[in-house]
């Protein structure tokens, strides 16, 4: 039988001084007489990681009397002894370096004045925190443990002693192995005890306020009734607190632990303890515990590998195909801890013997045979591997193909696929090269649809799961069966570029490809683009030879009809036009034309054959027909017409500034869109300028700069200049006549 270790995932977290730590513990009571108790607490923890918290120094014990939430005294204690405990001592077990489980015992006595009472006493200590990796309770790491024991009024009665369990739990446990742990308790008056599952307590938390129940340490210790924890449900719960198969349970009578753990991880777990005298319930303890399960490792475990099949533990079935030379490598471990090793191989009536780590044995052929690899052979933690050898006969791929090279066609392959000696083929999976795959034929018939040569892969496997392949080059080269052609248009105008889509196949840039376009033009290229300059109608001929010189030809006849072209042509009226007559009339006179686009300086404005526009402005505006001849082919005519800009301008001779709404100013009016630098003066009799402006929209009102004294009744001078929307120059001269 193998010898097992157990392996625990330590988790090494840098924490202030509240780190977890607290794995378990169990409060305990002797009665001394009249009123006299000793308290004797055992708290366990974590000492795998050097910043967690260590053992309270004076560590708050509250003691609780009946339902008063007011404790009669709270105590201040130290450990009296901190042990550390080794997890259970086996020469064939190889311990994990990092698992460090401590005990602090807490040792007091108290004398209870109202002793016995009618009511019970509560003695508790509460401490956070859990390691945060258990895996069976809710967010572990912000909850603590309560430790408590209740002195009920019947235990005062007979001066009773708690159960004290026997042997302290183990520290880590194997996954997928049975465990059986005696968890019993012993009792000083020899009473019924009853085991169970049962939920840990819940106490202290991560809260630093002062006087609270969640401060990591409270004090004084918060009155019972005490939480439990949270389990992670499904599938944990308190009766069934690590699972497994068949799940881990305690037996009621006796206490034994057994089951066995398939999870790996950290399990809070708890066991309480009821003791009866004559049917009446006497006191109740609790033990709360970390079972840490974990991958077990034997300290010598034979294993071999050599492209190795695991039948179950210990045993190996190697299978070779066709060589008889079997080469296995020795992964025993642990090394330091082999003395001895031995091989042995059962070949007919003969064992052959062997003394080397690794072992070749070169086999008489074909068969089956059997051996063992023995370590330390008669100590106590020896391993035996045992070793099932199947040599199967030689399987050899192999396969033919044919095709007719002249006429393009299906290539039909051939298996040719055998074993030397007993046995049948069972699979064909064949490569085709082409991406294709076959695992259903054993001679499958492909079409290829491309000349190429192909690397063609063929994979058998037999009745023994042996497997061969092989891979051949298979040329494929033949002419067209048929010769397909697909211009991309049969009727154009010219000129027109003609794409003729050779759908033809097999064929590729080896091949001679030979065009005549009936024009007197020919070509070469697998498609060609041709281009028809002359109307007219036109035949078609291709020839194709394959590289191992067959040939096939097909004449096209009338294939190719080129028309004339379209002619895009229009007239407008007017030829001139202005701001003033902005409006054109466009009359088409195209040839062969079925569709008219008319675009104004990059706009389509119209899809009739003739229409009117009108200019929203003037200068010089693009003006395209774009026609569509039947057969879709296309011609465009682009002018350019000037929309001219036209001025008008005059100026009164005479105004009556008189303030009654009527002929009050003196300004020009017209058509001014485009000028620019206008500018109108005004002079008096005497040559002096009375008004000015650059604003053809502001008029002069009689007074002197518009603003000052009002002018006399007189004649006065005035000049308008500016320049018009092209540059050209204008000037009006003139008297005004100002009549008050």
């Amino acid at each position: 039988m193998k010898k097992l270790v157990p392996i625990v995932l330590l988790v090494l977290i840098s924490v202030p001084s509240f780190a977890k730590h607290i794995i378990g513990g169990v409060l305990t009571y002797e009665c001394l007489g009249g009123g006299n108790y000793r308290f004797t607490m055992k708290m366990y923890r974590d000492c795998s990681d050097p910043t967690g918290a260590g053992f309270d120094f004076g560590a708050p014990f509250s003691i609780y009397k009946g339902s008063d939430p007011v404790p009669i005294e709270t105590l201040f204690l130290s450990p009296d002894v901190i042990t550390g405990i080794d997890p259970e001592d086996n020469p064939c077990l190889e311990l994990p370096p990092n698992v460090c489980v401590q005990e602090g015992i807490y040792v007091f006595e108290y004398q209870f004045t109202d002793w016995p009472s009618t009511e019970s006493y509560h003695v508790t200590y509460q401490r956070c925190c859990r390691n945060a990796t258990v895996t069976n309770i809710k967010t572990p790491g912000d909850v603590g443990a309560t430790f408590t024991v209740e002195l009920t009024a019947k235990s005062q009665e007979f001066c009773n002693n708690s159960p004290v369990f026997n042997a302290f739990p183990p520290i880590v446990v194997c996954a997928n192995y049975p465990l059986v742990f005696d968890h019993s308790a012993v009792d000083a008056e020899g009473d019924q005890l009853v085991y169970e599952f049962c939920a840990p307590l819940i106490g202290g938390g991560m809260n630093t306020s002062p006087n609270n129940c969640d401060q990591i340490v409270p004090n004084p210790a918060c009155p019972p009734p005490y939480e439990t924890v949270d389990f992670v449900n499904p599938p944990y719960s308190f009766f069934d607190p690590m699972g497994g198969s068949p799940p881990i349970s305690i037996n009621s009578s006796t206490g034994l632990i057994t089951g066995t753990p398939t999870t790996m991880g950290q399990f809070s777990v708890a066991v309480c303890v009821s003791e009866y005298r004559n049917g009446v319930l006497l006191s109740r303890i609790m033990r709360d515990f970390q079972f840490n399960v974990g991958d077990c490792e034997p300290t010598i475990n034979a294993d071999i590998n050599a492209d190795n099949l695991v039948l179950e533990n210990g045993q190996y079935l190697i299978r070779n195909c066709a060589d008889p030379l079997i080469k296995i490598e020795n992964e025993s471990t642990l090394q330091s801890n082999i003395d001895n090793f031995q091989w042995q191989f059962y070949v007919g009536d003969s064992t052959w013997v062997y003394n080397t780590w690794d072992v070749s044995v070169n086999f008489p052929g074909p068969g089956s045979y059997q051996g063992i690899l023995a370590l330390n052979p008669g100590s106590q933690c020896g391993d035996t591997a045992q070793i099932f050898i199947d040599i199967f006969p030689r399987l050899v791929a192999a396969f033919g193909y044919d095709y007719d090279t002249c006429v393009a066609g299906p290539v039909s392959f051939m298996d040719q696929s055998f074993i030397d000696g007993i046995g049948q083929i069972v699979d064909w999976r064949w490569d085709l090269g082409d991406g294709t795959k076959d695992t259903l034929q054993r001679n499958p018939v492909h079409v290829y649809g491309s000349p190429q040569v192909v690397l063609v892969n063929l994979e058998v496997e037999d009745s023994h799961g042996c497997t061969d392949d092989t891979t051949r080059a298979v040329t494929y080269k033949p002419v067209p069966a048929l010769i397909l052609v697909k211009p991309n248009d049969t009727v154009s105008c010219a000129p027109a570029a003609i794409l003729f889509n050779n759908l033809s196949s097999p064929i590729d840039l080896y091949y001679d490809v030979h065009w005549d376009f009936g024009d007197g033009e020919t070509g070469d290229a697998i498609s060609p683009v041709h281009t028809y300059e002359r109307p007219g109608i036109y035949s078609v001929k291709l020839e194709i030879t394959s590289p191992i010189g067959c040939s096939v030809d097909t004449f096209f006849e009338n294939l190719v009809e080129i028309l004339s072209p379209p002619i895009a042509d229009f007239f407008y009226s007017p030829t001139d036009p202005t701001n003033l007559n902005p409006t054109v009339d466009f009359t088409d006179r195209s040839i062969d034309a079925v569709h008219w686009d008319w675009i104004v300086n990059g706009q389509l404005v119209s899809q009739q054959q003739d229409f009117s526009y009108t200019f929203p402005d003037t200068g010089l505006q693009v003006v395209s027909l774009a026609i569509v001849h039947p057969e879709n082919c296309l011609d465009t005519l682009t002018r350019e017409i000037d929309v001219k800009p036209v001025v008008t301008f005059h100026m009164p001779n005479a105004f009556t500034p008189n303030e009654d709404t009527v002929n009050d100013l003196f300004m020009g009016n017209g058509i001014l869109i485009g000028i620019s630098d206008y500018k109108m003066e005004v002079w008096d009799r005497w040559g002096g300028r009375i008004f000015e402006t650059a604003d053809p929209s502001v008029a002069w009102n009689g007074r002197v700069k518009n603003t000052g004294r009002a002018a006399p009744a007189g004649i006065y001078p005035y000049t308008v200049r500016f320049t018009g929307p092209r540059g050209e120059p204008f000037e009006f001269k003139g008297l005004a006549t100002l009549i008050r």
